[in-house]
């Protein structure tokens, strides 16, 4: 069966075509600066890579793009041999707490949960339209990055806030990344041969998210009401003290919309270093004898360790660390430094096998107390098995 999992941003669209459930892909693409000038789609197939520059005015025309290039690759002769399509849904809220097939009373609701995702769920329903559009008999599922934290007890989610604020407006924390979360902890129960687990995820890469997995259920997870919560991360600010922001309101005469904009988009590392949100940057700047780089970069180690040594108390200990994502998976010194300050939990790292990029291996040393992963990421498969379970 022919399954496309489908990635929609504001002016983006990714994707990648399945044979399920042997999971074998068949084509992966990138659509990007839609709505820009200097559009452009990038496609890898057979070992290939073609890059085609395009004018992309709407995602509709991505789509359509998209369709001739599966024809003419002949990764379908007809398009009713895509039994499905499974959308990335960023937010979900609480109404869904797992993947579901796409109605018009799903999309109702889509549409009452933009408030809570006013970039994000916009572009994923319009996303949703245009398949629908061009390639009408496949059903729609949508996966929500929000699903996996919806098992958090209620002493997990919720703000100590009025409850009002909850009951009327759905103030509450929504937890993000969940379906990578979800993907490298049952990858990890698979290495443990076991479900009966304790685990602490870490998906650290731009936008950064650590969550406790007790049994294959997350029990509470860093990102909250927003992505904006939680860690560190390469642009957002992370756990602040809510007070500073009308003081540098009063004090700077910014706007409250601009204040945001500062905490979303130019904080964290990037605020911290003066301009360098990736890490890669980070690290070059440090070995350079960048002061600040240093600085940003002991602030971040330290915000995630904050989160693991959290949840190894709320867990009540921890089978396994698993380190994911663009930072999680690539940065050894990361890694390292992550590690080397949980030395009084007893983990120890492993520096020959850290010493690596992007593979699924243990990284912690024999005697460490508790074992550390790096399990690449793979949201894209979750989504085809979602959508797979959902319409075989």
């Amino acid at each position: 069966m022919k399954i496309l999992s489908v990635n929609c941003g504001s002016s983006s669209l990714k994707f990648q075509a399945y044979e399920m459930p042997e999971e074998k892909v068949l084509i992966q693409g990138t659509f990007e600066r839609i709505g820009i000038d200097g559009g452009f789609y990038t496609l890898k197939l057979n070992g290939e890579k073609i890059k085609k520059e395009v004018d992309l005015s709407n995602h509709e025309v991505a789509v359509q793009i998209l369709v001739q290039e599966l024809l003419d690759h002949h990764i379908v002769e007809s398009l009713d041999e895509i039994k499905g399509i499974g959308h990335r849904t960023v937010h979900g809220g609480d109404k869904f707490n797992s993947s579901v097939l796409i109605n018009e009373e799903v999309m109702e609701k889509l549409q009452e949960l933009i408030p809570l995702a006013p970039l994000h769920n916009p572009a994923g329903i319009t996303g949703i339209r245009a398949f629908e559009k061009m390639i009408p008999n496949a059903k729609a599922v949508a996966v929500f990055d929000t699903a996996f934290h919806q098992t958090m007890p209620k002493e997990n989610y919720l703000y100590s806030v009025p409850m009002e604020w909850y009951e009327k407006y759905g103030v509450r924390k929504y937890g993000f990344h969940g379906t990578s979360h979800k993907y490298v902890s049952q990858r990890m129960n698979e290495i443990l041969g076991r479900t009966d687990t304790k685990l602490i995820t870490c998906h650290i890469g731009s936008g950064g998210s650590v969550s406790a997995v007790l049994n294959g259920k997350c029990i509470d997870t860093s990102m909250g009401f927003t992505p904006n919560a939680g860690i560190m991360m390469g642009t957002r600010s992370g756990d602040i003290d809510y007070s500073m922001i009308p003081y540098v309101m009063e004090k700077s005469g910014m706007s409250l919309q601009e204040v945001d904009n500062i905490l979303n988009k130019q904080s964290g590392l990037y605020g911290i270093s003066k301009g360098k949100s990736d890490a890669r940057d980070i690290e070059d700047g440090m070995a350079a004898g960048d002061e600040l780089c240093n600085l940003a970069q002991k602030m971040y180690v330290k915000r995630v360790v904050e989160y693991i040594a959290k949840y190894y108390v709320l867990l009540d200990g921890c089978d396994a660390i698993v380190f994911t994502a663009g930072l999680g998976e690539n940065s050894s010194l990361t890694r390292k430094q992550i590690m080397d300050s949980l030395h009084a939990l007893g983990v120890k790292v492993d520096e020959k096998e850290n010493d690596m990029r992007g593979e699924e291996k243990m990284v912690s040393a024999p005697d460490s107390s508790i074992p550390c992963y790096v399990i690449p990421t793979d949201e894209e498969v979750m989504i085809a098995r979602d959508t797979y379970d959902l319409i075989k």
